[in-house]
């Protein structure tokens, strides 16, 4: 990891407060107001017709109760007695009590249940409740269009802002941590927005509906059900604030143990090789426990949320019920409006309940929402000039002129250096390990951008086009060679996906590829894993080469390309190396000396300096920093070849 970069995945980065942070989220919904509206007035109606459905259903129940008493008040009157007269003849034998119940009913002494009534009734609720559902239906669907559609910008975003950030963000950061965020964090804003955004819209106006139409029905009774609400809030408040540092972690952790896998899966064999595959398992257990631990906290806190509510619903219902049994039974109010009062406190208490239950899942994707925003806050690459020079970079004269960096403040890496490669000359950076080759071609790629001092090709200043139009003049082979998963013409093709059948072929045959591509069983449509399962390193590089003749670059990048490939593969790659070099102005990093015998120029460099520089004849006549490493790489060789007889012998045998 490069120093001096931030590093979004580490353990004591900060989460933003929740408030602001879920803000962000929904204003990522902007772009959809005209659905969001639509969405809305659905969600208004739905919500307006199931809550006149108790009122109206109240009224069925008035119906058959006072079918009920006007049939058994029939028996005990005589014949065309009215409810007045009943009412009257009730309070002269001292039944006040029913005598105030009866004065509120709509009865009609020996008439019974007027079932058509009913029946006209019941129609009506079950059109309502229909007509909800559809809506209801309508809304949901909407509404996950839009979120869905949200997500996708979303995805768009972070990749378009991925190709804008730095190298050094991708040198600090883990790979499995940013991985974690692009889809585990991403899918989880998504599946929370889902599951909750329809639910907390249809939740909050079924909570103002049944309101208002419990003020509507007894301001006394609905003042006894808003005596919870308060609690219930300030009981979901504290609890959604005790487990959202957990959610926080879980997410975090979660970032972590992905990077472990991945670090331990691409690194399986130096792991294996080394012997700690136990101490690997050892270090993913205790973060896996870390996840665990935040898991079920985060889980378990939340999810008292929902029992709390539901508990104090219990006790408002209690209290409802007596009450309005009273009520009842004074004739303040009939029983179809206690029952559908009780139906709307049930319903007022389940949305409640529907809130809490959210906010575990609201919390979760807020906290993962805020990871994807560390991404997407990140600091980007100096942009692309607005007035490009548009001059051709044909010739390919590259100048380094008093180019100073450094990755950190105070730890200089490059100072003062000058360099200038001519069109068409092999220039080879060598020297020890961190003297700083790889960052001139990093500092060439634009990578990374100099502190101070030029690089220019064929005059024209780096920073005055566009990284496109830098990158694509040149071609890049490095010692670890990048492979994706497909054919191994697409792979070549790669390298320009404009190229014809013909040209991929001619490209194969200079690289060599085509010397071995006949062998594999469907030859150029050989299916590679991203690994490069099915060919070997040397017939991997050759395709990476292969890859660069295609893109026909002015200026070639070769970066240790030979370091990890046998003898006889080495020789196939040095020609194939050759041939790309011929007429391009070429820079090599090599630590093998003798592969740059025939360079045009020769860079020594030590700790961000040049110290000398020459052909590989001159080099060795002047008996400096060249000749020593060259003198130390042969001495090596050297002593290989004479070892003692009778080590030789043992070997033999």
């Amino acid at each position: 990891m490069r120093p001096g970069a931030p590093n979004p995945g580490a353990p004591d980065a900060k989460a933003r407060s929740f408030g602001p942070s879920l803000k962000r989220l929904l204003r990522r919904l902007a772009p959809e107001r005209t659905y969001l509206t639509i969405v809305f007035v659905l969600a208004v109606a739905s919500v307006v017709l199931n809550t006149l459905g108790p009122q109206i259903l109240g009224r069925a129940t008035n119906l058959i109760f006072d079918g009920v008493v006007g049939k058994q008040l029939g028996q005990g009157l005589p014949p065309g007695t009215t409810k007045d007269q009943a009412v009257e003849s009730l309070r002269q034998n001292g039944d006040n009590t029913f005598a105030d119940m009866l004065a509120s009913m709509n009865v009609i002494p020996g008439v019974g249940v007027d079932f058509h009534a009913v029946g006209n009734v019941l129609a009506i609720v079950l059109a309502l409740y229909i007509g909800s559902s559809v809506f209801g239906w309508l809304e949901a669907y909407l509404l996950n269009v839009v979120i869905n559609r949200t997500v996708k910008r979303l995805r768009n975003e972070i990749e378009e802002k991925i190709h804008r950030l730095p190298l050094s963000y991708f040198d600090a950061a883990p790979r499995g941590d940013v991985l974690s965020r692009v889809t585990n964090d991403v899918d989880n804003v998504a599946q929370s927005l889902s599951q909750t955004m329809s639910q907390l819209l249809i939740s909050v106006l079924s909570v103002i509906g049944i309101l208002g139409m419990m003020f509507w029905i007894s301001w006394l009774l609905a003042l006894i059900a808003l005596a919870t609400v308060p609690l219930a809030i300030i009981a979901t408040a504290l609890i959604a604030k005790r487990s959202k540092p957990h959610f926080v972690d879980q997410w975090k952790t979660t970032g972590e143990v992905n990077a472990q896998v991945e670090e331990a899966f691409t690194g399986h064999e130096v792991v294996s090789a080394f012997g700690r595959v136990r101490e690997v398992g050892q270090r993913f257990d205790e973060t896996n426990d870390k996840l665990y631990q935040a898991s079920f906290k985060s889980q378990f806190i939340s999810g008292l949320i929902m029992p709390t509510i539901m508990f104090l619903g219990n006790l408002n219902y209690v209290l409802i019920a007596v009450v309005g049994g009273l009520r009842v039974a004074s004739g303040q109010l009939s029983l179809g409006e206690v029952q559908a009062f009780i139906q709307y406190s049930r319903g007022f208490t389940q949305p409640l309940t529907q809130i809490g239950s959210m906010i575990n899942l609201l919390q979760s994707g807020v906290a993962s929402a805020e990871r994807i925003f560390e991404i997407l806050d990140a600091d980007e690459q100096v942009p692309d000039p607005e007035v490009e020079d548009k001059r051709p970079l044909d010739r390919g004269r590259v100048a380094f002129e008093d180019v100073s960096f450094r990755y950190e403040p105070d730890t200089p890496i490059i100072e003062g250096l000058s360099l200038v490669a001519e069109p068409g000359h092999v220039v080879a950076i060598v020297g020890p390990t961190g003297a700083g080759k790889t960052t001139l071609v990093n500092l060439l790629m634009r990578f990374y951008e100099v502190d101070s001092g030029a690089i220019t090709i064929d005059g024209v200043d780096i920073t005055r086009i566009s990284r496109d139009q830098l990158r694509s003049r040149m071609g890049m082979v490095l010692q670890d060679t990048w492979l994706f998963g497909g054919t191994i013409r697409e792979n070549i093709a790669y390298g320009n996906p404009n190229a014809s059948e013909a040209e991929i072929i001619e490209a194969a045959r200079a690289a060599y590829v085509d010397r071995f591509v006949h062998a594999l069983p469907h030859g150029y449509e050989t299916m590679i894993d991203e690994e490069g399962s099915g060919v070997s390193a040397g017939e991997k590089q050759l395709i990476t080469i292969a890859r660069a003749f295609l893109a026909k670059p002015s200026i070639l990048i070769l970066d240790e390309a030979t370091s990890s490939v046998d003898t006889r593969t080495e020789l196939l790659v040095q020609h194939a190396m050759a041939a790309l070099r011929r007429d391009r102005t070429s820079f090599v990093i090599a630590h093998r000396l003798s592969t740059i015998r025939d360079a045009d120029l020769i860079v020594v460099m030590e700790k961000g300096h040049i110290v000398e520089t020459g052909t590989h004849d001159q080099l060795l006549a002047n008996h400096g920093p060249y000749y020593r490493l060259y003198q130390a790489q042969f001495a090596a060789a050297i002593e290989e070849d004479d070892e003692p007889a009778d080590a030789v012998e043992l070997t033999k045998s």
